[in-house]
């Protein structure tokens, strides 16, 4: 009887997935773009390759589910290449682009941002099968890496030239590196299932939000992007306050002569 090396390595044998290993690789090769359009001051461009991976990285696993194809390797690789494009790259467009004019605290931020993104994508994998797929247990990367890209392009259509020295891009990545390695809980959209039967207006919602979105793409996308980055800490609060009006109407149940 084999023993579980030699199965491992007549596994691998096999070879790997072509399909969704092609879109995490496209996924790589616009972060690592990214990062050279950065160090030539292209930055807006640097921005919007970052947006086209967010794209294909929300591909490649549902093609991989779709076409049954996922595997551990398709899996790890995913996790390394998010690393660079949506960790790196992002840093790299932030440090040229703003953090620079700060010296040792830009650079610094700039790396909070990726020991974050590594740290979020580490506990992610150890956590698959563990928590509600419905959820995401901080910030996720690519949605960290897409409020900066969003706001990047924001910048410039705005009519903004040029680097932008700015105190509240430094203290917007350390939030959101200090967002993905958070606890708190975002909506993962994973349940969505565009291949099964919906209401009609549902569709009439989807057309919509296309329509606003390319009736204005650079405010739109940012909006979204922040939106979403904020819609964790928004709900969390909403949780806490509704549980501490539960308490205190509980309490004022128990001793209603009780002065407020």
């Amino acid at each position: 009887m084999r023993n579980s090396a030699s199965f491992r390595r007549d596994r691998m044998k096999k070879g790997i997935y072509v399909l969704p290993n092609l879109f995490t690789t496209a996924n790589l090769f616009c972060g690592f773009y990214s990062a050279i359009a950065s160090m030539k001051g292209m930055y807006e461009i640097a921005a919007v390759t970052i947006l086209i991976a967010v794209v294909l990285d929300s591909l490649d696993g549902r093609i991989a589910r779709i076409t049954h194809t996922t595997s551990k390797f398709g899996g790890e690789y995913d996790s390394l290449c998010d690393l660079v494009t949506f960790g790196v790259a992002p840093a790299i467009l932030a440090y040229n682009w703003s953090l620079l004019a700060y010296g040792k605290l830009g650079w610094l931020a700039a790396f909070l941002f990726v020991v974050c993104g590594a740290l979020r994508l580490a506990r992610f994998n150890v956590q698959i099968g563990v928590i509600d797929s419905r959820f995401f247990n901080g910030l996720p990367i690519p949605g960290g890496a897409a409020v900066l890209a969003t706001g990047v392009i924001l910048f410039y259509y705005l009519g903004g030239e040029g680097r932008f020295p700015s105190w509240s891009i430094m203290i917007g990545m350390v939030a959101i590196a200090l967002f993905m390695v958070s606890s708190i809980k975002y909506y993962s959209f994973k349940d969505l299932n565009f291949f099964s039967r919906k209401p009609f207006m549902s569709f009439v919602v989807i057309v919509l939000v296309l329509v606003i979105v390319v009736a204005n793409p650079e405010i739109m996308l940012f909006t979204f992007a922040f939106g979403y980055s904020l819609s964790g800490p928004a709900w969390a609060l909403f949780k806490l306050g509704r549980r501490l009006l539960v308490e205190f109407r509980a309490r004022k149940s128990q001793c209603p002569d009780h002065p407020l």
